[in-house]
């Protein structure tokens, strides 16, 4: 049997497909915090909403509106969810492609924090090009 927030999870992250930020957030806390690794142009920590809208405006205008996620699979339960995706776009005029898993962190229900886990840091940071981006964002 799934667990409950598996659906949830699902359809914030069609909802994000869609474009829809607001959908994407609905199961997250108000503080709720993306964590990206690496030194490419979304590495740092992106907090709230504003935060989300940004690391989304940054994704798309990087990639030229062509990022497109895959959920390969989804885990839960009332601690931790599991997102394992597929993420594709082109950068530059290059097709980038990866592997990655995103750790949620789960309170009361709700989505507070998460980490992108990249299957291959060298291919991630390839896929987003290395920049002097900071570590803090909105």
């Amino acid at each position: 049997m799934t667990h409950p927030l598996e659906t949830t999870i699902r359809e914030a992250y069609a909802a994000f497909g869609r474009g829809d930020v607001d959908g994407y957030l609905q199961p997250c806390t108000q503080d709720f915090s993306f964590n990206i690794p690496g030194r490419g142009a979304i590495a740092g920590s992106w907090r709230g909403k504003q935060g989300l809208y940004e690391l989304a405006r940054m994704a798309m205008q990087v990639t030229e509106g062509s990022f497109r996620e895959e959920v390969e699979d989804v885990l839960a339960n009332d601690h931790h969810a599991v997102v394992l995706a597929r993420h594709q776009f082109t950068r530059d005029g290059q097709s980038k492609e990866y592997r990655t898993a995103h750790v949620y962190e789960i309170h009361d229900g709700q989505l507070t924090r998460c980490w992108e886990q990249p299957q291959d840091s060298s291919a991630f940071d390839d896929a987003w090009g290395i920049v002097q981006a900071s570590s803090a964002k909105p």
